[in-house]
C-alpha cells in the first residue's frame, strides 16, 4: 500500500472592519482511502481462516463504512465460505471506527476441497467517508494461483542482522533462522559439495593431510591469518564458496569415492552474531569469533560421512549425513552436534536476505550487511531494471527479456541499496522468475525504520501476468 501525503491548505475566515460577514473556512486535503494491505492469497495456504487486511490512508475522524462486494467462481458462499462480517447479497460492510487506522474482513474455509479451479474475489465498491476515494489495492484475490504481490518488511534482526529471512513471492511468506545456528551445508543434489556459512565469515582450507588426528594446532598456527575473510588478500577467495552461487565451486573440493582423495580442511568457524548497539544508521553484525575445527568429508554410497574435531583433539566426532532431495542443503551444526532446519524446501523459496560473504576485485573476501541473494539451486534468476529504460509501475509481462536472466545469486545483491546514504536506489528495480516459473518485479522501499535503524528492509512486489 502506498503512503499518501496529506497536506491541508485552510483560508480563514477575514473580517472587513465595521462589516460582520465573513467567508467560510475552504478545506482542501488529500482523499480518505482505503485499500486491501495486499493483493492475494493462496486458497492451498489457508488451513481454517485468514485475516484480509485493509488499511486507511490516515486515521478515521469519524465513523462510516466500506462496502465490499465478492465474486465467487466454482464455491460457494455459506457452504464453501463464509466472512466475518456476514456477507448480504453478496456485499460485506465493514465498519470505519472514528480513531481506527485500518480494518479486516476474517475469511472462513468450510470447505477443505475446494476445486483448483476455486476463485474468490473481494472487491471495493463503495466509501461512505467525507471526501473518500478508492485507489491503491481496491481488490484482493482467493485462488490457488501464485499470489499477485505485497509489500513486505523482512525481519533480519535490526543492526544486528542477526537472521536469515528466506521470502517465497507466490505463497508470500517468508521464515527465517539464527545465522550462526548452522556452519556446513550438505548439498542434496547430484554432486557431493558442502558449502559453509558465509553469514558469519566462514572459511575454510584443505591441508595437505589425510588423517584427521594428525593436525593439531601447532601445526595450523601459521595459517590461521591466511584462513579468514577481510585481510585484503586477494588470494582469500580461494577459502569462501563462490558469491554466485555455482555448487561446482565451493572452497571445499567436490567429495570423492576415494577416501584417499578426501584431504583434512582447517575450518575458520567466523563470528557469532554482533550484540553491541551502534550509532544509528550503522550495522554491528560480528561479535565474538567462534574459534576453529579440523574436518574430514568422505562418502559412504550416497551418503556423506562427517569428521570434525577441535584443533588438538586425538579423537573426532562423527556424523553420517543422508541426501534429503526436498531440500537444498542438510544443514550440520558443530553446536548441537546435529542437523537443523534453516532454509525452507528448496522450491518453497525465492530471496534471502542475510550477511554475505562476497569479494572485491584486488582486495580479497570481504563481509556484506543487507545482502539479497537468490535461490539459485532451484533455478530462480533476476535480472536489474533501470528506470529510465522502463517506469517501475507501467512495466508489464510484454517488456520482460528472458535472455536478461541471471542464475547469479549477487544480481540483486547489494545493488539495491545505498549505505552511505541509508536509502534504496530509486533508479532501478529487479525482475524474477522462481522456481515454478511465475514472473514479479520487485522494488526495494527501505534499508532502515523510521528511526533511521538499519536492519528494517522492506520492499514491495507484484506478479506479472
Amino acid at each position: 500500500m502506498m503512503k499518501i501525503k496529506h497536506t491541508i491548505i485552510l483560508f480563514s475566515a477575514f473580517i472587513i472592519l465595521f462589516n460582520s460577514c465573513s467567508e467560510d473556512e475552504i478545506l482542501i486535503s488529500d482523499p480518505f482511502v482505503v485499500a486491501f494491505e495486499s493483493l492475494s492469497k493462496n486458497l492451498m495456504d489457508i488451513e481454517n481462516e485468514t485475516s484480509i487486511d485493509l488499511v486507511y490512508s490516515e486515521m478515521a475522524l469519524e465513523n462510516g463504512s466500506v462496502s465490499i462486494q465478492i465474486k465467487s467462481e466454482n464455491a460457494i458462499y455459506g457452504q464453501d465460505f463464509k466472512t466475518v462480517p456476514e456477507a448480504i447479497g453478496n456485499i460485506i460492510t465493514l465498519p470505519i471506527l472514528n480513531g481506527e487506522l485500518q480494518n479486516a474482513i476474517t475469511f472462513l474455509k468450510l470447505n477443505a476441497n475446494l476445486f483448483e479451479t476455486t476463485n474468490i474475489e473481494f472487491g471495493i465498491t463503495s466509501i461512505d467517508y467525507i471526501n473518500s476515494n478508492i485507489q491503491g489495492y481496491s481488490n484482493f484475490l482467493i485462488n490457488s494461483s501464485a499470489a499477485r504481490g505485497t509489500s513486505i518488511q523482512v525481519e533480519v534482526g535490526g543492526p544486528n542482522q542477526g537472521n536469515q529471512v528466506f521470502v517465497d513471492l507466490s505463497m508470500q511468506t517468508t521464515s527465517f533462522a539464527k545465522r550462526d545456528s548452522w556452519d556446513l551445508g550438505f548439498y542434496n543434489g547430484n554432486d557431493f559439495r558442502v558449502a559453509i556459512n558465509g553469514s558469519i565469515y566462514m572459511a575454510t582450507k584443505a591441508l595437505d593431510v589425510y588423517n584427521i588426528n594428525e593436525v593439531t594446532e601447532t601445526s595450523v598456527e601459521s595459517l590461521k591469518t591466511e584462513v579468514a575473510v577481510g585481510t585484503f588478500n586477494p588470494d582469500n577467495v580461494a577459502y569462501i564458496d563462490a558469491p554466485n552461487g555455482n555448487i561446482l565451486e565451493t572452497a571445499i573440493a567436490e567429495i570423492s569415492d576415494n577416501d584417499n582423495e578426501n584431504p583434512v580442511y582447517l575450518v575458520n568457524l567466523g563470528y557469532e552474531v554482533g550484540t553491541s548497539t551502534p550509532t544509528i544508521g550503522s550495522a554491528a553484525i560480528a561479535g565474538n569469533h567462534r574459534g576453529w575445527k579440523k574436518i574430514r568429508i568422505l562418502k559412504d554410497g550416497d551418503n556423506y560421512v562427517l569428521q570434525y574435531a577441535n584443533l588438538d583433539d586425538t579423537t573426532y566426532q562423527e556424523k553420517t549425513i543422508t541426501k534429503n532431495t526436498n531440500y537444498n542443503f542438510n544443514h550440520f551444526s558443530f553446536n548441537s552436534n546435529s542437523l537443523v532446519n534453516i532454509e525452507p524446501e528448496k522450491e518453497k523459496w525465492d530471496i534471502s536476505f542475510t550477511v554475505f560473504t562476497n569479494f572485491i576485485d584486488g582486495a580479497g573476501s570481504y563481509g556484506f550487511s543487507d545482502y539479497v541473494t537468490q535461490n539459485r539451486k532451484a533455478n530462480t534468476q533476476t535480472y536489474q531494471v533501470d528506470t529510465s529504460a522502463f517506469d517501475y509501475d507501467d512495466f508489464s509481462l510484454d517488456n520482460v527479456n528472458a535472455s536478461n536472466f541471471s542464475l547469479d545469486q549477487t544480481t540483486i545483491g547489494s545493488n539495491w541499496r545505498d549505505v552511505f546514504s541509508r536509502s534504496t536506489f530509486s533508479d532501478r528495480f529487479y525482475i524474477l522468475k522462481d522456481p515454478n516459473g511465475n514472473i514479479y518485479k520487485i522494488k526495494f522501499l527501505a534499508i532502515t525504520n523510521d528511526n533511521g535503524e538499519r536492519g528494517y528492509p522492506e520492499f514491495e512486489y507484484k506478479l506479472l501476468q
